[in-house]
């Protein structure tokens, strides 16, 4: 089993100029890297732009469906990764308020989990293809108010790793903790990321 090394690729504005900080969270077997490329679709013409890279190209090694302690500790130290560049960014000077986060497939997975852990007013999030990680959820992980934060979770029904049975219980335990979730269920489609769903991003989340 391994732990990540804190190894940050940055990208856009600098922070102290910056209007907010995108985190970019990639899919098993991504990089850092590509995910960079990703930001380029978005509205954040004027954010810092942080996208941490797995270790082994995987932030978990199992399915994000696994009993969690199969996932460790290579999740605790993920989850951990995300903590710290949080707290970095927001020295830099960018308040929680202005930091947004976007992931794919388990990278999506991750970012629901963090932000669900650590709930409070965000920028906004993006979730493609995800749902929140563990073989049965645990509740008393999750704490905090979203305070109407909006997030955007696709999914393609169906898809091969991420059954839409999790993501509808996602959406409600998010929902619940009153972010402003969108949920859109495309059937058919691949397990990728497609224009019409960068749209809606933009359209929804990165309205700036």
């Amino acid at each position: 089993m391994y732990t990540h090394e804190y190894n940050i690729i940055t990208a856009g504005a600098q922070p102290q100029e910056a209007k907010g900080a995108l985190i970019l969270l990639h899919g098993r077997g991504s990089t850092a890297h590509n995910m960079i490329g990703l930001a380029n679709e978005f509205n954040v013409k004027d954010f810092a732009i942080y996208a941490p890279q797995a270790t082994n190209h995987s932030w978990y090694p199992y399915s994000f469906l696994a009993p969690v302690q199969d996932n460790e500790p290579a999740l605790s130290s993920a989850l951990g990764v995300i903590t710290r560049l949080v707290k970095q960014i927001e020295a830099d000077g960018i308040p929680a308020s202005k930091i947004y986060f976007a992931g794919f497939s388990q990278g999506a997975c991750l970012t629901l989990e963090y932000i669900t852990r650590n709930a409070k007013q965000y920028g906004g999030a993006v979730a493609f293809t995800g749902g929140l990680i563990g073989e049965e959820l645990n509740l008393a992980n999750y704490a905090g108010d979203f305070n109407n934060t909006p997030v955007l979770i696709t999914t393609g029904d169906p898809d091969p790793h991420v059954p839409l049975t999790r993501v509808n219980e996602s959406v409600e335990i998010i929902t619940g903790m009153q972010a402003n979730v969108t949920l859109k269920v495309y059937k058919g489609r691949p397990h990728t990321i497609t224009q019409e769903e960068i749209d809606l991003a933009n359209e929804l989340v990165f309205k700036n």
